[in-house]
């Protein structure tokens, strides 16, 4: 099976050669239930990652993926912005977005309208 970072690189790089605007909706959603097991599986990686640190060292990891530990914030807010942090510069998370952009260009996306 192939990963989600995987599968998006693809999709990236098949909507780069079609101007078809059908199939750049179904790479498009395709590429959105990949976005949302890469997402899941990091989220639930740093989970465990961070089971085993202190309050203070998660704090820490978030300061350094730009993603501070906002006062009111719980723990698990706190991981899942780490999460969201660490995917927003993953190659999968730019692939996605080079996607979009793509079926962007031929008028296509996600949202009714």
């Amino acid at each position: 099976m192939s990963t989600p970072t995987a599968q998006l690189l693809d999709l990236t790089a098949r909507a780069a050669g079609t101007t078809d605007p059908g199939a750049l909706l179904e790479m498009l959603q395709a590429g959105h239930t990949h976005w949302c097991a890469g997402v899941a599986e990091l989220r639930a990686h740093i989970a465990d990652r961070c089971a085993t640190m202190s309050d203070q060292e998660v704090a820490k990891a978030c300061t350094r993926a730009d993603a501070p530990w906002e006062p009111g914030a719980t723990r698990e807010e706190a991981v899942a912005n780490l999460a969201f942090s660490e995917w927003d510069r993953s190659p999968a998370a730019i692939a996605y977005a080079e996607l979009a952009t793509r079926a962007a260009e031929l008028g296509v996306c996600l949202a009714p309208g």
